[in-house]
């Protein structure tokens, strides 16, 4: 595993729109149907990522704390799965399923979407305020796989709260890190 930083998108890009299907639903959504007019977080994950296992917990009780809020959550996988089967669709819906994800978790087979953002790696985080402009790329805490650090989503939550409360949302933002998306070749 090649431990991979965002590219961060710079600050202020608008949201790219996107249709992809919901492994959970198994219907096509829409950035458009799906984000808040407060606050949208998108995030690239995957199910088998050592990154992205390690946070899973915290995504869900984030998601869980900020949703009424108004705040609402996307997560994408973009990976290829004819060399990594383990995050097929299918699959997807197992791992939303078992970790009761209350987002919905969408396929992007063409990973049009996944360079549409310049996202890097799993996970990889971005906040966007009502306007659908970018105000958050990063971490979403110093925890890492090993390095004992606790798991609190501090740096996610400390975004949300900001643009919740209409705070200016600080410039110094750190890079996530994970597994880099595995590319089609």
């Amino acid at each position: 595993m090649a431990l991979t930083p965002s590219n961060m998108l710079p600050l202020g890009t608008v949201a790219p729109p996107f249709e992809l299907l919901d492994a959970v639903s198994e219907r096509t959504m829409t950035l458009d149907e799906l984000k808040s007019d407060k606050a949208t977080v998108i995030m690239f994950i995957c199910n088998h990522c050592p990154y992205v296992k390690h946070l899973q917990s915290e995504l869900v009780n984030i998601a869980e704390d900020y949703i009424p809020e108004g705040v609402k959550f996307i997560a994408i996988s973009s990976n290829d799965v004819e060399e990594y089967p383990e995050d097929s669709p299918e699959l997807m819906q197992a791992e939303a399923k078992k970790w009761r994800y209350p987002f919905p978790y969408l396929f992007d087979e063409t990973q049009a979407v996944a360079r549409a953002y310049d996202a890097a790696c799993t996970p990889d985080f971005y906040i966007f305020d009502g306007n659908m402009e970018l105000v958050y790329r990063g971490q979403l805490d110093e925890s890492r796989p090993g390095n004992e650090k606790p798991l609190t989503g501090k740096d996610m939550r400390a975004a949300l709260d900001d643009l919740l409360k209409g705070n200016p949302i600080s410039e110094k933002q750190v890079p996530s890190q994970g597994c880099n998306i595995k590319w089609k070749k």
